[in-house]
């Protein structure tokens, strides 16, 4: 079994040895670097390539979490970063997901919670505390998107609204394709062309989208 290898970044010592006892009692998981401050996060990815960064937002020397995340995801895309904060503030929420956060979870979440999320962001899947969902919905429906006033229904083939929901869901261009009977390939050409009707440019997004237009189901 091929462990899920992490990277934890925050200022405080105690937390990164507390998740460290924690994630490395997980037979799929293992810390492989922790780093007290952006810079040497960024220094430390770049030579471990971890599957996931768990990212701290209030650090110290002028880098915070925001601009650190920005960086990973641009520098290391197959590198996933789920935010550990103690804010539950919708700025810092939308500002994380702006900065290419694939998920945001508060650290007075339980333990089981934590580590639920960061099997879910290994897999290439976003993941928000539930409070967090509420706000990304309810903040998205305020400030619309490219697409508003336009029906998705008219905007998108069946095929397409059925693509883009299982790629929300978090399933992978091979799963797609067995589920519908249809190669990766032209998995991959639906993908490009629904999100490029709808002015997206990354699953953070596609997600966001498919919640609003009832396209993703929070209850599975």
């Amino acid at each position: 079994m091929q462990r899920i290898k992490l990277l934890l970044v925050d200022d405080h010592a105690v937390v990164r040895n507390g998740l460290q006892m924690l994630i490395n009692a997980q037979a799929d998981m293992e810390v492989v670097g922790d780093a007290a401050d952006g810079n040497e996060a960024i220094r430390l990815a770049m030579d471990l390539k971890p599957n996931v960064v768990l990212m701290d937002l209030s650090m110290p020397y002028g880098r915070d979490g925001f601009s650190t995340t920005t960086e990973l995801v641009q520098s290391l895309p197959e590198t996933k970063v789920l935010i550990l904060t103690m804010h539950d503030d919708d700025n810092y929420l939308f500002r994380a997901l702006k900065a290419g956060a694939s998920g945001y979870i508060l650290k007075s979440s339980p333990g089981f919670e934590l580590l639920k999320a960061i099997r879910q962001v290994s897999l290439g899947q976003a993941y928000l505390h539930p409070g967090a969902t509420k706000k990304v919905i309810e903040g998205y429906i305020q400030t619309g998107n490219a697409t508003e006033g336009q029906d998705v229904f008219q905007i998108l083939s069946e095929r397409e609204r059925e693509i883009l929901s299982l790629v929300a869901g978090g399933y992978t261009n091979k799963e797609i394709a067995d589920l519908l009977v249809i190669s990766p390939k032209t998995v991959e050409n639906h993908k490009a062309h629904f999100m490029e009707k709808l002015g997206l440019s990354n699953r953070r997004e596609l997600v966001r989208f498919a919640l609003k237009h009832g396209l993703l189901d929070l209850n599975k």
